[in-house]
């Protein structure tokens, strides 16, 4: 199960921030004043305290050439990827991530020490410590609502549709499709986002339609698993600590034949 994101229908109104709080009692992180000073964005990014983040993106002069003004709003509703090749779980020492019978990625909040092994894993930033006790929080998809057979509260909350969720397969087929109908309303810059099961995190659980490229939105252009080379990292060190026993049992043989 997966959400695919549209962010050409979505209109910027929060409020899957707010369904997301309120169903998994997030504790709210809005800076003082109301407003970062970075427009009228109030969370910024995602965090332990913000499992889904509305990115509020101002252009100017992107329309000018095109003689339809010279100002424009890109929205996108962000999220955890909830990747096939999860860096998060190849890194965690207490079991505390999970993969869940959906395919998505749950940290268990109880079994989780605080060791931050998972923060600089994730290829996206998405995954967060809170100040006050060091564990580690990110979007579950609702899992306990999955159980009972209920969509996530983001999901369920938008009311453009933005952000639609189902099985992966069908959402993907679904984002062709409505791809493929912006482009022939000569929308040439929309795009999929962590698509295609063969990128460098074995496909996204939640991906996306843009209208920009993918760093406009404070996404990584090419995502890849931070731990695809422990396998052959793990090979040369056995081929290694195989080399040096080999040498010290020699040495051993040898020592013993003079004595």
């Amino acid at each position: 199960m997966g959400f695919f994101t549209d962010t050409s229908v979505c209109i910027g109104c929060k409020a899957c921030e707010v369904a997301c709080k309120e169903w998994n009692a997030i504790p709210a992180d809005f800076p003082d004043g109301g407003f970062t000073g970075t427009s009228l964005d109030a969370t910024e990014t995602l965090g332990a305290n913000t499992w889904r983040h509305v990115a509020f993106v101002e252009q100017q002069d992107v329309l000018a050439s095109a003689g339809s003004g010279d100002f424009r709003w890109l929205m996108a509703s962000d999220v955890c990827k909830h990747c096939t090749h999860a860096a998060c779980l190849d890194v965690c020492p207490t079991g505390a991530l999970f993969r869940t019978e959906f395919e998505t990625v749950v940290v268990q909040a109880d079994v989780c020490n605080g060791c931050g092994y998972c923060i600089p894993a994730c290829p996206y930033g998405v995954i967060d410590q809170r100040k006050d006790d060091g564990r580690a929080f990110k979007c579950t998809m609702c899992y306990d609502r999955l159980g009972a057979g209920m969509e996530p509260a983001c999901a369920k909350a938008c009311p453009t549709d933005s952000i639609q969720f189902g099985e992966l397969d069908e959402l993907r087929e679904r984002a062709d499709a409505r791809l493929a109908q912006l482009q022939d309303a000569g929308v040439e810059e929309a795009q999929l986002y962590g698509r295609d099961p063969g990128d460098g995190v074995g496909g996204a659980g939640a991906f996306f339609l843009l209208l920009d490229e993918p760093e406009v939105y404070g996404l990584p252009p090419d995502p890849v698993v931070t731990t695809r080379d422990l396998p052959a990292m793990w090979r040369h060190v056995g081929g290694a600590a195989l080399t040096l026993l080999g040498a010290a049992v020699a040495a051993f043989v040898s020592t013993r034949g003079r004595g």
